[in-house]
């Protein structure tokens, strides 16, 4: 049994991975730092995380460097069958790893479910190493030489993740960095830390020499460790745009490969011929599936013309009231809660906000309360109306079940919103003109584009990043981008002399 769910009281203390091992914290009696976990259903404590110290960072570091040279020269195929043996244990205790996912953000166990099957997808597609590592080769460029290239590891990778996604997002990194031959450190947010260490444990059952993936948390001082030790050659990150930043600069700075995703606003455009019921239905889902707490939420809507705009109102107001929100572990609910009871106040704080700057109010989330669970950080959807681009709610990122609609005159007028706006993560159009899709996608000004898709996250064969303040540094996540990233490229000319030495040469070399 997982020692992540062995814990033998109601509140567990967590520790570290190190070293293919369960590592306790330093206890916060001896000087030790804890960050406390809940139950976003109930709102009780229901574990201590250890908060890591520099010289523990150093220590998971220092054995990822340890396992580095073995596990480089490991055959590719090797760490593809270890890839394999993960994806199937995952796959086997995916029920576990969603209620660990639920009980500790608060999503719903479908939704918990789905967030990891799109993690595995990047383990699948991390099965494939073999080929995917394949090198170029020219025979003959010149008398008796040939040049080919090859693909190899950086060393030890880092990947610093966000409470939104425990399960996905960790998925994203680790699984394409260990496949490439690195071996990798994971700083999972303290505020849902038990997923990533369960995650390690099935690496080391699927057959991952102790030392290629380490977990440790912790909060600044770890991070500032890892993004400062010359003995760490990549950073990834998802979070915040201003942490985007500061990891982005400090990495970068310290002579790291950096690929650091930051905040988004995603805005979805509905045209006067769209299919109203489905771009409700649509915005639905995109706007307060997780409750909102995902970076390719929408968080704008954006009809054009009054007609469409009041048709599509008229529509959603009762389909917000009627949201099922409820605890995670129950099956009728639609959305859980909020991560923690500072997130939920921030995201009140953002409607009050709305309410101040004039916007029209037409659903308020928090008028909702559960009685079965009356100490949860439970909120309900939220809907305004008649939004203006100079509004707070407008321009910075809310993270929660809050959907923003900007009316639009014309599709001049709302392409501009999304090119206009400081993010470019994801942005869709629901539209039945073929040729307005064509110049919608050729024109926005953001990394992902949806066509009838509302939250057009690219599957694992293809590449995830945003554009503008969405995303600092140049290669996107997974796909054939996670590899470059995880990979550096070694160019060999080689010469087989056929004949007379030609003696030294002095000039350019050229071809002859």
């Amino acid at each position: 049994m997982s020692t992540v769910e062995s814990a033998p009281s109601a509140v567990r203390d967590l520790g570290h991975f190190i070293g293919g091992r369960q590592v306790p914290g330093t206890d916060p009696k001896n000087g030790g730092r804890h960050g406390n976990v809940y139950n976003p259903s109930s709102g009780a404590l229901s574990g201590r995380a250890p908060l890591a110290s520099k010289a523990q960072t150093e220590h998971a570091i220092a054995d990822a460097a340890a396992a580095f040279p073995g596990w480089a020269n490991t055959s590719p195929l090797t760490r593809a069958r270890v890839m394999f043996r993960f994806k199937d244990l995952v796959e086997k205790h995916i029920d576990e790893l969603a209620r660990i996912v639920a009980g500790e953000h608060g999503k719903v166990i479908s939704d918990a479910k789905g967030s990891i099957q799109r993690g595995l997808e990047v383990v699948e597609f991390a099965c494939g190493i073999p080929h995917l590592l394949k090198g170029e080769y020219s025979d003959s460029v010149s008398a008796g030489i040939d040049v080919y290239s090859m693909r190899q590891p950086l060393g030890v990778c880092a990947g610093i993740t966000p409470f939104n996604f425990p399960a996905m997002v960790p998925m994203w990194m680790f699984p394409m960095a260990i496949a490439c031959g690195n071996t990798f450190v994971l700083k999972p947010s303290e505020k849902d830390p038990s997923c990533g260490l369960r995650l390690a444990e099935l690496m080391m059952e699927a057959g991952a020499p102790p030392g290629v993936l380490n977990v440790v948390n912790g909060d600044k001082e770890a991070v500032d460790t890892l993004l400062g030790d010359p003995r760490v050659q990549a950073v990834s990150f998802v979070g915040s745009t201003p942490i985007a930043k500061y990891v982005f600069a400090t990495a970068s700075l310290n002579g790291k490969r950096v690929q650091s995703m930051g905040g988004a606003k995603n805005h979805m455009i509905v045209m006067p011929d769209a299919d109203l019921d489905a771009a409700a239905e649509a915005l639905m889902g995109a706007a307060y599936g997780s409750a909102g707490e995902r970076c390719m939420a929408i968080s704008v809507a954006v009809p054009v013309g009054e007609k469409t705009s009041n048709e599509l109102m008229e529509t959603m107001k009762p389909m917000v009231r009627n949201l099922k929100v409820g605890a995670s572990t129950d099956p009728t609910s639609e959305m859980g809660p909020l991560v923690t009871r500072e997130h939920l106040e921030k995201v009140r704080g953002y409607i009050h906000q709305g309410t101040l700057e004039g916007a029209e109010l037409l659903v308020d989330g928090r008028e909702f309360s559960l009685r079965e669970h009356p100490e949860g950080f439970f909120i309900g959807g939220t809907l305004f109306d008649r939004v203006s681009p100079a509004m707070r709610i407008y321009k910075e990122e809310i993270f929660g079940p809050v959907l923003s609609v900007v009316r639009a005159r014309s599709f001049e007028e709302a392409l501009a919103l999304p090119n206009e706006h400081e993010f470019g993560n994801g942005v869709a159009i629901f539209t039945r003109n073929g040729d307005v899709a064509r110049n919608f996608a050729n024109k926005v000004q953001c990394g992902m584009v949806g066509i009838n898709v509302p939250i057009p996250v690219p599957l694992s064969f293809h590449s995830f990043g945003g554009w503008k303040n969405s995303m600092f540094g140049d290669m996107n996540q997974h796909g054939p981008e996670g590899v470059r990233f995880y990979t550096r490229v070694k160019t060999v000319t080689a010469r087989w002399r056929e004949g007379v030495n030609p003696g030294p040469q002095f000039g350019m070399p050229l071809h002859r």
